[in-house]
């Protein structure tokens, strides 16, 4: 392990990170630790280019977003995501299960129907495997709900 990997697991001091304005993410500062999507003027994290290495991500949105988005993305045109996010709609209904697409790269929280952008939204990746993120997620959405994830990175 490197000095940074064992200060990342060993420094319990510093177990949320506020993303601020936009976030670019190191595996070996930002692996384990939870990231606050914490602007009213929303966030946007880059992850670190996918390597397997096995990092885990989180990330909570601590700050509902009243202007721009809640955005997380790859780093690279050619990392993916797989997995899915569970949303709870705005009717009376079952909530929403929508799974990532092929190429799918980002997740984007409108603060309508792709996600409110809202406290208590959680995601956790993990880089399991070179190229692709696995991603589980937990939003809301209002009006005609639809998907998080899109094809953006280019």
């Amino acid at each position: 392990a490197t000095g940074p990997e064992i200060d990342n697991v060993a420094d319990v001091s510093v177990r949320m990170v506020a993303a601020g304005g936009t976030l670019a993410m190191v595996a070996a500062t930002h692996g384990g630790r939870v990231i606050a999507l914490d602007t009213a003027a929303g966030s946007v994290v880059t992850l670190p280019a996918s390597s397997g290495g096995g990092a885990v991500y989180k990330f909570l949105v601590t700050v509902t977003a009243t202007s721009n988005s809640h955005v997380i993305q790859v780093a690279n045109p050619t990392d993916e995501m797989r997995g899915y996010v569970i949303q709870d709609a705005s009717e009376a209904t079952a909530p929403n299960i929508f799974w990532a697409a092929d190429n799918d790269d980002t997740i984007t929280l409108n603060r309508t129907t792709t996600g409110l952008a809202a406290q208590g939204e959680y995601f956790e990746f993990i880089d399991a495997v070179s190229g692709v993120f696995f991603v589980r997620g937990y939003s809301q959405a209002s009006g005609i709900e639809a998907t998080p994830f899109s094809n953006a990175v280019s």
